[in-house]
C-alpha cells in the first residue's frame, strides 16, 4: 500500500493489454463517451500550449467532445474550438519553444481579474534541440525558462488544473535529416531538466503542476508505428487524451469503472450505523466466548484428593445458547463485510480493468472440465434432475459465469449468448424445483416462504447496507425472489391444486394446465406493455426495490430477457411428474429413461437440438436482435442438454462431486463476485498482488471461496434462528424484520435529503 493518490499512478505509470489497451497501474481507466464529456467539462475553457505534439493531443482531446472534428487549419498557428451546446472551449496556443512569449502568455493569465483556463496542459522542448542543433547552450537556457515559469504554472494551479507534458521519445531510424538531431538521449535531458525544477519548486508550494509523464510509456512501446518517427500513431495519442479526461473528470462523473483519480467515498449514516452493529457484535460475542470458557475451565476434570483419581465433570461441554450463536454469526459477518469494504470501497487494493482474449477465457474452461471429471462418483438416486445432478449443474454453470466476468468475455457475442442460456438455466431450475416441491408436498405454509426468501435475500441485503448499493443492482437475486414469489401465488391461489388431490381426479390436471395458461397470458402481456410493468413496480414500496439510476428499467430489461424459461421450468416439471406417476419412465441405475427405441430417437434430436442453437448463437452479429429471440429459444439447448445427462441410464448414475460442491454455494459465489473477486462492482478485477496476474487470480480466488462457503454457513444458521417452524415465534421475528426494514427506510431517507 503506497497511498491512495492513484492520479499519480495514472499520469506515470501503466502497461498495455494487447496491443491498444492501456491499463495505469494499480487503477480503473473509464473510456469516455461523446455525452459523458460534454457533461464533464461544460461551462469549461482548456487550453493547451506547446508544438506539434501538443497540437496532436488537443486534436485527439476534442475529438472526444465532438467525433466529427477534422484536424485542419494553420499547422503553425492557434487553434481554437468551441461547443457552444455545452458551452465548452478548448484552445490551442502555438508556442513550440519554452521561451519569453510562452511566459508572457501564461503570466497574463495570473494578472488582474482575467478569467483562467479551468485545464492548462503545456509541453515543447524538441524545436529547441532542433533550431539550436542540441547543443548544451540551448539545454541551459531552457533550464532558466522553465525555471522562470514554474512560480507561474505553480500561481495558476491554485484554481486550475495545470499538467506539464513530457517529450515523447523519437523513432531515430525514422527521422528525417532535419531532425536528424532530435535523439532520445537529448530528451531525456529535456525531461530530466523539466522534472528536477517542477519538483524542487513545488516542495515549497501547496499548488503542484502536474507531471504527464505516461505518455513517454505508451510512446515507447508504440512510437515504431509513428509515420516520422516524431509524432505518436493517433490510437497512442487518444489515449494520452482519454487519461486526460480520466484525471480531470473521473472526480466529478464517479464512472464505476473509473478508480483513477477517483476519491474514496464518506461513509453514509447507514453504513456508519453497520459499522457500529457489527463491532458490538464482536465485542458481545468475545464476552461470552471468555464467559463460557472460564466456566468450562472451572467445571473440567478436578482431582479426587482422597484416591488421587480424576473425575469428569457433570457438564462437559457448555451448551451454546441462541444469543451466543448469533452474535458468533454476525461476528464472523462483520470480519467477511469489513473486507468487501475494504476491497471495493476504500481505495487500499488496486483494481484493473479486464481485456478479453480467448485463451483467457477458454484454456480455464478446460482446466475445470477436467477437474470436474476427474471427481465424478455414484449418485445415491437416479431419478432424473436429483439433487446431486442439480448442485452438479448449477456448479459448472457458476464456475462458466464467474470464468465470463473475470475474463471480460461478454465483448464476444457467441461466449455472451452461450452465458445468456446458461443464466436461463438458473432460472430453468428455480421454475422446476419451486414447482416440484409444492406439487408435491402440497407445502403452501409461511415458514416455507419465509425460509427461501430469506436465504435468497440476506446477503444482498447486507451488501446494500454495508457497499450502500441498491437492492436491483444484485440484479439476480431480485429476479429469483420475484419468479419464487410468481410461482408461490399461481399454486397458492384458489383453487389449490397438488399431486394429492390430482391423483383423485383427473380433471384437476387440466385445471393446474389452466392456471399455467393465465401465468403465460399475463407473462406475455407484461413483456409487450413497457408502461403496465413500470407502472406495477413503481408504486412504494416496491420503487425502492427495483429502482436502478431513478428508474425501473434496468428491472424490465432483466425480467423480460428470461421472460417465459421458469414457465418452461414449471411445464417441464408437471410433465415428467405426470409421466412418473404413471410409470411411463425409468429411472433404474443403468437403465435408459424410455425404450431403447424412443431413447435413441430423443438423444438424437436433442444433441441435434443443442448443437444447432450453439451454432446459431455463435452465428449471432447483433446483440440486440438475439436478445429479442432469446426468451422464445433458450429452451431448446436447455431441454437438450436435460435429456442428454438423464436419458442414458449410465450417464445419470453419476456426477461430480467436484462441480456438486460448488453449486451448494453457487448463489454466494455469484453475489460475492461483485465485490472481492471482481473489483468496482464487477467492471474490473481485484489485485491483492501487483505484478504476477496469475498468483493474484489463485490467491484472491482462493479467498473469494472460503468467503463464499463461510456466508452459506452463516446465512443456514441464521436462517434457523431467525426464521423458526413455531408460527406464534415466527410472526414475532416477522414484525421485528418489518421494524428493520422501516428503522433502514427511515435512515435511508434521511441520507437521501442530506445528500441533496
Amino acid at each position: 500500500f503506497k497511498g491512495g493518490d492513484t492520479c499519480e499512478y495514472l499520469l506515470s505509470s501503466g502497461r498495455f493489454l494487447g496491443e491498444k489497451v492501456w491499463q495505469p497501474h494499480s487503477c480503473m481507466m473509464h473510456k469516455y463517451k461523446n455525452s459523458e464529456a460534454k457533461n464533464c467539462l461544460i461551462d469549461k475553457h482548456v487550453v493547451f500550449i506547446g508544438d506539434s505534439r501538443i497540437r496532436q493531443l488537443f486534436y485527439s482531446f476534442i475529438k472526444l467532445i465532438n467525433p466529427q472534428v477534422k484536424e485542419e487549419g494553420i499547422k503553425h498557428g492557434n487553434i481554437p474550438f468551441e461547443d457552444k451546446s455545452a458551452s465548452i472551449k478548448v484552445d490551442f496556443l502555438w508556442y513550440p519553444e519554452v521561451n519569453g512569449s510562452m511566459r508572457q502568455r501564461i503570466k497574463s493569465w495570473t494578472e488582474g481579474s482575467v478569467a483562467k483556463p479551468h485545464i492548462i496542459v503545456v509541453g515543447a522542448a524538441t524545436w529547441s534541440i532542433k533550431i539550436h542543433n542540441g547543443s548544451s547552450e540551448a539545454l541551459a537556457q531552457y533550464k532558466i525558462n522553465i525555471t522562470s515559469i514554474a512560480p507561474l504554472l505553480e500561481k495558476l494551479a491554485i484554481s486550475s488544473d495545470v499538467y506539464w507534458v513530457l517529450q515523447d521519445p523519437v523513432y531515430e531510424d525514422m527521422l528525417s535529416e532535419s531532425r536528424k538531431m532530435i535523439t532520445n538521449e537529448k530528451i531525456d535531458a529535456y525531461n530530466e531538466a523539466a522534472v528536477r525544477i517542477l519538483n524542487s519548486s513545488s516542495r515549497n508550494s501547496k499548488a503542484k503542476v502536474k507531471v504527464f509523464s505516461v505518455s513517454k510509456l505508451i510512446a515507447q512501446e508504440t512510437i515504431m508505428k509513428s509515420a516520422d518517427g516524431l509524432h505518436l500513431p493517433e490510437s497512442s495519442r487518444d489515449t494520452n487524451a482519454m487519461i486526460l479526461m480520466n484525471v480531470y473528470c473521473n472526480k466529478i462523473m464517479k464512472p464505476i469503472d473509473g478508480s483513477c483519480c477517483q476519491p474514496q467515498p464518506p461513509l453514509t449514516l447507514i453504513q456508519k450505523i453497520a459499522f457500529c452493529f457489527f463491532t458490538l457484535s464482536i465485542i458481545g460475542y468475545l464476552i461470552i466466548s471468555l464467559i463460557h470458557r472460564n466456566n468450562y475451565r472451572k467445571n473440567k476434570s478436578c482431582t479426587d484428593l482422597e484416591s488421587g483419581e480424576e473425575k469428569k465433570p457433570s457438564i462437559s461441554t457448555p451448551n451454546v445458547s441462541t444469543l451466543e450463536m448469533l452474535l458468533q454469526c454476525f461476528c464472523k459477518l462483520g470480519l467477511i463485510m469489513t473486507y468487501f469494504y475494504l476491497c471495493d470501497r476504500a481505495n487500499l487494493f488496486m483494481k484493473e480493468n479486464k481485456f478479453y482474449t480467448h485463451s483467457s477465457f477458454f484454456i480455464p474452461i478446460v482446466y475445470i472440465l477436467v477437474l470436474g471429471v476427474f471427481y465424478t462418483e455414484n449418485t445415491k438416486e437416479t431419478k432424473l434432475l436429483n439433487r446431486e445432478q442439480t448442485d452438479e449443474w448449477k456448479g459448472w454453470m457458476q464456475l462458466v459465469i464467474l470464468i465470463y466476468h473475470i475474463s471480460g468475455a461478454s465483448t464476444f457475442l457467441p461466449v455472451y449468448m452461450h452465458i445468456r442460456v446458461l443464466v436461463a438455466a438458473y432460472l430453468f431450475q428455480t421454475g422446476y424445483g419451486h414447482f416440484s416441491y409444492f406439487w408435491i408436498k402440497g407445502d403452501f405454509g409461511v415458514y416455507r416462504v419465509c425460509q427461501v426468501l430469506f436465504r435468497l435475500n440476506f446477503l444482498v441485503v447486507v451488501l446494500c447496507i454495508v457497499m450502500d448499493r441498491p437492492y436491483q443492482f444484485y440484479y439476480f437475486v431480485p429476479l429469483v425472489t420475484v419468479w419464487f414469489m410468481i410461482i408461490y401465488a399461481t399454486l397458492a391461489v384458489w383453487p389449490q391444486i397438488v399431486q394429492k388431490k390430482a391423483n383423485g381426479n383427473c380433471l384437476w390436471h387440466f385445471g393446474l394446465l389452466l392456471k399455467l395458461i393465465c401465468l403465460l397470458t399475463c407473462i406475455y402481456f407484461l413483456s409487450y406493455s413497457q408502461g403496465a410493468f413500470e407502472k406495477i413496480f413503481s408504486f412504494w414500496p416496491l420503487s425502492k426495490c427495483f429502482e436502478l439510476n431513478g428508474n425501473v428499467y434496468e428491472w424490465w430489461f432483466r425480467w423480460k430477457l428470461d421472460r417465459y424459461v421458469v414457465f418452461h421450468g414449471m411445464l417441464f416439471a408437471f410433465i415428467y411428474l405426470a409421466l412418473q406417476k404413471r410409470q411411463m419412465i425409468s429411472e433404474g441405475k443403468g437403465d435408459p429413461l424410455f425404450s431403447n427405441r424412443v431413447s435413441n430417437v430423443l438423444l438424437f434430436i436433442s444433441i441435434v437440438s443443442f448443437l444447432t442453437y450453439s451454432i446459431w448463437a455463435s452465428s449471432c452479429k447483433n446483440k440486440t436482435e438475439c436478445n429479442e429471440l432469446h426468451p422464445s429459444v433458450s429452451v431448446v439447448q436447455i431441454l437438450a442438454f436435460v435429456l442428454i445427462r438423464n436419458i442414458p441410464g449410465y450417464v445419470r448414475s453419476v456426477y461430480s462431486s467436484f462441480f456438486a460442491w460448488f453449486g451448494k454455494i453457487s448463489l454466494e459465489l455469484f453475489i460475492c463476485q461483485y465485490h472481492i473477486w471482481l473489483a468496482a462492482d464487477t467492471k474490473g478485477i481485484l489485485v491483492l498482488i501487483p505484478g504476477y496476474p496469475m498468483f493474484n487470480v489463485l490467491v484472491s480466488t482462493f479467498i473469494f471461496v472460503c468467503v463464499a462457503h463461510e456466508i452459506s454457513q452463516i446465512t443456514n444458521d441464521l436462517a434457523q434462528i431467525v426464521v423458526p417452524k413455531d408460527n406464534s415465534t415466527l410472526l414475532k421475528r416477522l414484525l421485528c424484520i418489518a421494524g428493520f426494514f422501516s428503522g433502514l427506510h427511515f435512515f435511508s431517507a434521511m441520507q437521501d435529503q442530506s445528500r441533496h
